[in-house]
Order: structure tokens, then C-alpha cells, then sequence
């Protein structure tokens, strides 16, 4: 019995001052709103701290900070969603400083970069989803609309799809565009512990002489001006002939000057 005395005793004593410790440590009891907004609230429950302010912060930034003594601090969430949701932090400012964090939670919010994505046949084809909301998109998956319903993508299938999902962003890769293949509509789903949330975009695949097109109005544009210049420039020569007959009327005034030289010699006769 002895023997086991001498070894229970310091198991317990190490259990009490585990215990004890613990129960230094400053014990926040904080508080979340519902899913339709209120108030996330902080209490400090070791009054003998003596508090010189409060800090509100989601991230790195400061929400909110004051000078006040209490030991309850609270801010205001006037509609919980996407925008709203992440990792509030409320701060004492104490010695030491003490604090909790408070997680705002929502399903998925996805949005596409582009609702309209284009690309010439033969190149490479991008597609992006992302997601504003807290906690992050923890599975993407991508579809695609065909005359036989929503065929789901295969990560690497057909050697031409390639999926690159990190956190709230999900990125496909489409090789070789087809015209005839893969023009139309896809689908990217996200999904987190709180539910699953999808957007729709539109690929537009165009011919490979397609970019040709602005070189050839282009050169249109050129031969259509020369064209004009030309034709205005040849009928225009013509219009230029009557100021050489003009220049060709000169020596009919000096003839005239001639006759009345002999006019006159023949009245002095």
C-alpha cells in the first residue's frame, strides 16, 4: 500500500497544479450572431485584470478600438454572409494583452472571374471560380453542359482537362480547343462544411481565322482609299485643260494691237 502511495501522490499534485494553471489563464465567453445578423459579444470573466481598452479585429484589420474599461465588448454584424464572414478577433488590452477569436461561418459563396471566357481553336482555354466566404472551399468540382445533360470533368481526363484548385479558387485548363467540343456552357461547384454553392460560365471558342479577319479590314479599308484617290485624281486631269487655253489667248491681243496700227495709218493717208 505504501508503494503505491508514494506514487499516487505526486500523480495528484501534478493533476492540481495542472489545474491550477489552467485556471490563471483569463476565460472569454464570447458570443455569435444567427445567420440574420446581431451582435458578437466578449466577456472577460477574470475581473481582477484591470482593462485599458478593446480591440475588434478580422485578419490584420482593426475594426474597431477605444480606450473603455469593461470587461464586455461587443460589435455589431448587420447581415451575416459572405462579405461578412471570416475570423473576428476581440482583444483586451491587458497585461498581458488577452484574447478569442469568434469564427463567422457561411456556405460557400462562388462567383465566376469572367461570366464570358473566349479563345481561339487550337490554343489553351482558362476558366476560374472563386469564393469570397469563410471557411474556405474545401472540394471544387467542374461540369459541363452537353445535349446529354451535365457531364461531370475528370481531373486530367482526355489528356486535355487540367483542374488547379488552391483554397477559394479553382482554375480549368482546357488544351486544343475544339470548336465543335467544347464551346458551351461549364458549371464549378464549391462545397464546405456548411454547403455547396455553384455559378455558371460560358466558353466561346473561335475559328483559327478568326483573328485574321481585322488584318484582312484592314488591308480592305487600304485598297478601297486607293482606290477612291485614284479615280478622283484621273477625273480631275481633264477639268485642268481649259487654263491651257486660257494661256493661248494672249497673242490675240496683240494681233488686235496690230490692226489698229494700220487702221490709223490708213485715216492719216
Amino acid at each position: 500500500m505504501t508503494g503505491l502511495g508514494l506514487i499516487t501522490v505526486p500523480a495528484v499534485l501534478l493533476l492540481l497544479c495542472g489545474r491550477g494553471a489552467e485556471s490563471s489563464d483569463p476565460l472569454i465567453i464570447t458570443h455569435s450572431p444567427d445567420a440574420s445578423g446581431g451582435d458578437l459579444s466578449c466577456n472577460l470573466t477574470d475581473t481582477t485584470l484591470l482593462v485599458s481598452g478593446h480591440q475588434w479585429l478580422k485578419g490584420d484589420a482593426v475594426l474597431h478600438e477605444d480606450t473603455e474599461s469593461s470587461h464586455f465588448m461587443t460589435y455589431n454584424i448587420s447581415d451575416v454572409n459572405a462579405a461578412s464572414s471570416g475570423q473576428y478577433i476581440c482583444k483586451f488590452l491587458t497585461s498581458p494583452e488577452v484574447q478569442e477569436i469568434i469564427n463567422i461561418t457561411v456556405a460557400p459563396h462562388v462567383v465566376a472571374y469572367k461570366k464570358m471566357e473566349h479563345g481561339n481553336e487550337g490554343d489553351t482555354g482558362v476558366l476560374t471560380c472563386k469564393s469570397s466566404s469563410f471557411p474556405y472551399v474545401e472540394e471544387w468540382t467542374w461540369y459541363i453542359l452537353s445535349e446529354d445533360g451535365i457531364k461531370p470533368i475528370v481531373n486530367g481526363s482526355e489528356e486535355r482537362y487540367i483542374i488547379k484548385s488552391t483554397g477559394n479558387k479553382t482554375e480549368l485548363r482546357i488544351h486544343q480547343l475544339d470548336i465543335e467540343k467544347d464551346q458551351g456552357d461549364y458549371i464549378c461547384n464549391g462545397s464546405n462544411v456548411l454547403g455547396i454553392n455553384g455559378t455558371t460560365v460560358s466558353l466561346r471558342v473561335r475559328s483559327r481565322l478568326a483573328a485574321l479577319w481585322p488584318f484582312l479590314g484592314i488591308v480592305a479599308e487600304v485598297l478601297i482609299l486607293v482606290t477612291i484617290i485614284f479615280i478622283y485624281e484621273k477625273r480631275r486631269k481633264p477639268d485642268e485643260l481649259p487654263e491651257d487655253e486660257d494661256g493661248g489667248s494672249a497673242p490675240l491681243k496683240s494681233n488686235a494691237g496690230a490692226n489698229n496700227d494700220t487702221v490709223r495709218q490708213r485715216n492719216s493717208s
